[in-house]
Order: C-alpha cells, then sequence, then structure tokens
C-alpha cells in the first residue's frame, strides 16, 4: 500500500492538547497584573520619595487609590477596546456574507483559490468550495477565517477581557501594599515583595512563551525596578521643592 493510500489516524489517539491562544482573557490577565504591580510600585515609591517624615497613611492612601483607579481604568479600556473588535470583525463578517449571498460563483472561485494557494490540487480545491457552499452560514465562516483570520464561533468577549483585566491589575496592585497593610511602616518590606512578584510575573510568563524563565523574571525585575527608582527621585525632587 503507498503512502497516498495509507489511512488516516483516528483523531482520538491524538494525546495533545493546545491552550486556548484566541480567546480574550490571556492577554488582559497577564498585562493586567503586570500593569498593577509596576504601575502601583512605583507610584508608592514617588509617595514614599516625595513625603519624607509624613508616615505611612499617605503611601497606603496612594497605593489604595491606584490600585482601585487602576483596575477600574484597565477594565473599561480593555471592554471598549475587545468589544470595538469585535463589532469590526462582525461588520467584516456581514459584508462577506452579502457577498456569498449575492455573488455566490465569484466567491466559491475565490474560495477554491485559496486553497489552490495552500497547496490543494485544483481539481480537489473546487470540489472542497462547491462542499463548503452548500452551506451559506459555513461559507461565511470558512471566508471569513481563510480571508481575513477571523473566527466567527471564537471571538474574544469584551466583558471577559474586562474582568480578567480588572482582578489581575488588582492582583498586581496589591502585592505593594500587603506589608503596610500588615502594619510594617519601613518600606523596605514591600520593596523586596515588589521585586520577588515582579522576578515571578517575568518567570510565570515565560512558562506560555519559549524565553528561559530566568531571562523572564531578570527583565520584567529590571524594567519594574527602574519604574519604581526613576518615580521615587522625581517624587524626592518634588517633595523636597515643595517643603522648601
Amino acid at each position: 500500500m503507498s503512502d497516498a493510500e495509507q489511512p488516516l489516524p483516528d483523531p482520538g489517539v491524538v494525546q495533545h492538547e493546545h491552550p486556548d491562544v484566541t480567546g480574550g482573557w490571556l492577554r488582559p490577565a497577564v498585562f493586567g497584573a503586570m500593569d498593577g504591580l509596576v504601575s502601583n510600585f512605583a507610584l508608592m515609591m514617588g509617595v514614599v520619595g516625595g513625603s519624607s517624615g509624613s508616615g505611612t497613611k499617605p503611601v497606603v492612601l496612594a497605593g489604595l487609590a491606584g490600585m482601585a483607579a487602576g483596575a477600574f481604568s484597565m477594565a473599561a479600556g480593555e471592554y471598549t477596546s475587545v468589544a470595538s473588535q469585535r463589532e469590526f470583525a462582525l461588520a467584516q463578517v456581514d459584508i462577506e456574507r452579502n457577498e456569498i449571498l449575492h455573488n455566490e460563483p465569484a466567491e466559491e472561485a475565490e474560495l477554491a483559490a485559496m486553497f489552490m494557494e495552500k497547496g490543494v490540487d485544483e481539481g480537489t480545491a473546487r470540489e472542497m468550495a462547491h462542499e463548503v457552499h452548500r452551506d451559506a452560514e459555513k461559507a461565511v465562516r470558512v471566508h471569513a477565517r481563510e480571508e481575513f483570520g477571523v473566527d466567527v464561533d471564537d471571538l474574544a468577549s469584551p466583558m471577559l477581557a474586562a474582568m480578567s483585566s480588572f482582578f489581575a491589575f488588582a492582583v498586581g496592585a496589591i502585592i505593594p501594599l500587603l506589608s503596610y497593610l500588615a502594619g510594617i511602616e519601613s518600606a523596605w518590606p514591600a520593596i523586596i515583595l515588589s521585586c520577588l512578584g515582579l522576578f515571578g510575573c517575568g518567570a510565570l510568563v515565560t512558562r506560555m512563551t519559549a524565553r528561559n524563565w530566568l531571562f523572564g523574571g531578570s527583565r520584567q525585575l529590571a524594567l519594574g525596578g527602574a519604574a519604581a527608582v526613576l518615580t521615587y527621585l522625581v517624587g524626592e525632587a518634588v517633595g523636597a521643592s515643595a517643603l522648601g
């Protein structure tokens, strides 16, 4: 029996599974946590630098306000962004549906040409396109996926993206606050916790990429640490000038 005549393997025996790389929760969750930790850590260090001798109340207030404002802002922005993207995609799908309903022969030929570009021979490509176009809605889905990369059945959810972003930002933003909320007045525990959080977040992200965990953690620690140091210096300069 030739290779071409060999039966296809049973899909049921395939054991590996891929994570959801197109859903609406992963990106806002990752960036929300990173943004929450970096921005609130930097904000609090700026207040520490500018309010020396004023106790911890200004720092805690700034941290809590930064966490609340940032979480709501991230959620609102993510909802608007994903909703707009989804609406745009659906508008393009409607245009494609109208073309298929009113100019089906040309659309079927276009789909066959796309199959041929992928290496399918002409006869098979035409048969595949004809079979797809037996069902108009199936044709719409296939054209949308092939022409502009949209899976109509797997569009990102604006609400899911917004909620993921909200909670992830809040989780990241509360890390620098933990020691202050526990009653510790020194800034060093908050700095240590934040640095550990930065490294941990950077290392965790590499589990979903091809990067080395040490590289990812160190990079995030360097970037977040630099933001906090610079904001501390700005706060110190502003505080000193205000006192002067």
